[in-house]
């Protein structure tokens, strides 16, 4: 059975002028998209299968990311039904001169494992076997209420 530290996982984007809105900041819509992405490698390395995206919850922009500085994503599993599986997602502004990072942005995110004939597809259960994973669990469950 996987474990939740198992399906950790965090990637860096630097904010280019491309991806920047009007305000010179992340743009909101490639938010969304970086951190559907690294919770879908999240719920994909928990469940040995595609997932796809079922849901999104209360996507909460608290912080711009400025152009030039990084949007560090990070998402793990914490829980999963019988084929969905629940990711906390959260992404950070990192300064790339300090790596100083603030918390902009956080959400939870449900996805469904799929098999070959994109039917919805059992997965396994989750453990929490470490403190650390212990403590992921518990900041997703106390945020999520």
């Amino acid at each position: 059975m996987p474990s939740l530290t198992d399906t950790y996982v965090e990637n860096r984007v630097i904010v280019n002028p491309n991806d920047a809105n009007n305000l010179g900041a992340a743009h909101g819509g490639n938010v969304m998209k970086w951190m559907d992405e690294v919770a879908a490698m999240a719920a994909m390395r928990f469940a040995g299968e595609i997932c796809v995206t079922a849901r999104m919850d209360q996507t909460n922009f608290r912080r711009p990311i400025p152009q030039a500085d990084i949007a560090l994503v990070r998402a793990y599993v914490f829980d999963a039904g019988r084929t969905s599986v629940k990711t906390r997602v959260q992404v950070f502004r990192e300064d790339p001169h300090t790596a100083e990072t603030e918390l902009t942005t956080e959400s939870y995110m449900v996805f469904v494992a799929i098999d070959e004939d994109d039917e919805p597809t059992p997965v396994p259960e989750l453990t929490v076997d470490t403190e650390r994973g212990q403590e992921l669990y518990d900041a997703a469950v106390d945020g999520e209420e």
